[in-house]
């Protein structure tokens, strides 16, 4: 994971006041490293300025909900079937994302129209709301490439994955 995630989860994770000098040693970065992550995430929109000190805006919020990882053994498995292993998996929301791309979409028919995406998004990732969209997705009918598309402008609209993987991974 990249060191400006790390820099987000800790500034949100902080419960009081923390110096510059004590934030760094958290993340492990110099002051001066430390300072300029805080600025770049600033600039990118993850973090504004509060008085002296800086607060997580909604983005920053939804890239560290996109990139939280579900509790152990609760990831999405894709299929293509009953008893129809794909080699793809998701254990957190991005990843989830990144798989909907990729996995071909007789996976994504597959467990669209059974509700499996949707009771993950409910039950496991605490998000009822991209539920009930998957909902909508589904009673639409849409098939292929369409259906791949329609999921991923969802999963965007709420986090802005697409931008969310090319700044926070690697």
């Amino acid at each position: 994971m990249k060191q400006e995630f790390i820099v987000l989860k800790t500034l949100i994770e902080a419960t009081g006041h923390m110096d510059l000098k004590g934030f760094a040693d958290k993340v492990n970065l110099s002051p001066n490293q430390a300072l300029h992550q805080i600025q770049e995430l600033a600039k990118d929109g993850f973090l504004q300025r509060v008085g002296a000190g800086y607060g997580v805006t909604q983005k920053g919020k939804a890239a560290l909900k996109a990139f939280k990882p579900v509790a152990k053994d609760n990831e999405f498995r894709f299929y293509y079937g009953l008893d129809n292993s794909s080699d793809h998996a998701a254990e957190s929301l991005a990843q989830f994302y990144s798989a909907i791309k990729q996995v071909r979409v007789d996976s994504l028919e597959f467990h669209l129209y059974r509700s499996d995406f949707q009771n993950w998004l409910r039950d496991v990732c605490k998000e009822p709301d991209v539920a009930d969209e998957f909902d909508r997705v589904a009673v639409s009918g849409l098939k292929g490439e369409a259906l791949r598309a329609e999921l991923t402008k969802t999963l965007d609209a709420k986090y802005g994955v697409s931008e969310l993987i090319s700044v926070f991974s690697g």
